[in-house]
């Protein structure tokens, strides 16, 4: 394993479904995470999220019947008094669209919808259809820490985990553009590079440790390589890339 990897996981490598205090290996905890995930995908803070996540909790609004009983002004005053002040109101009309949906397509049930699923891609569009504020990354958010729970559960990397894990070298990406050329006027498409950075990064990561090494990715790929943090970053290092800053 490499250093890098070791201190990434130390310092950054819990899993956030963890951090919540959410079971995903107990069926009945995976719409926790979808909410979670729901909220995580706004551009916020963690820690705003963690509160917010922890008022629902509190107020035991964790199902989606419990989310539609609750109402618009319920839900804008939990989000409130989570701290998640900024996109209170969208958040909440969002909310309950996704959990009408739900409710209506799938009866409420998160696993049926993964059941109906032909493959991961399927699994993919089913989830983005429960509604408008659902996009790529809210999806990426909630599937990534499914892997191995559900079988069709295999998102590729996100944004931030790219980001992070070109500036650390740990994908062959980093190296030369022309390993995703097939000709001068042939490329891979944008999926295929995907792919071929998740099967690097899977390399990479500890027997049974990947979904954290991921984890560790985001943050870093959030909290400092997005914002230019370089001085602050706890892997700063070991990468390459700081020469270039």
């Amino acid at each position: 394993m490499k250093p890098v990897i070791k201190v990434l996981l130390r310092r950054l490598g819990i899993n956030f479904s963890q951090s919540l205090g959410i079971n995903l290996k107990d069926k009945d905890e995976i719409f926790k995470w979808f909410l979670a995930s729901i909220l995580f995908g706004a551009r916020i803070s963690e820690t705003i999220v963690l509160n917010t996540y922890k008022e629902f909790e509190k107020k035991e609004v964790l199902t989606p019947e419990k989310i539609l009983i609750t109402g618009w002004d319920g839900l804008v005053k939990i989000l409130d008094d989570g701290g998640y002040v900024r996109y209170d109101f969208k958040t909440a009309t969002k909310l309950l669209e996704i959990m009408k949906n739900l409710r209506e397509r799938y009866g409420g049930d998160l696993n049926r919808l993964h059941l109906k699923a032909k493959d991961a891609r399927d699994l993919e569009r089913r989830i983005k259809e429960l509604g408008k504020g659902i996009g790529e990354v809210t999806t990426n958010i909630f599937l990534r820490e499914l892997r191995g729970i559900w079988q069709k559960a295999n998102p590729l990397p996100g944004k931030l985990v790219i980001q992070a894990a070109k500036n650390l070298g740990l994908t062959k990406e980093d190296l030369s553009s022309a390993i995703f050329e097939r000709s001068e006027k042939t490329r891979f498409s944008s999926e295929a590079r995907g792919f071929l950075i998740l099967r690097d990064l899977k390399k990479m990561a500890p027997k049974g440790k990947f979904i954290s090494l991921e984890a560790a990715l985001v943050r870093l790929g959030k909290d400092f390589c997005r914002k230019k943090k370089c001085p602050f970053c706890p892997v700063k290092d070991y990468c390459p890339s700081k020469k270039l800053v």
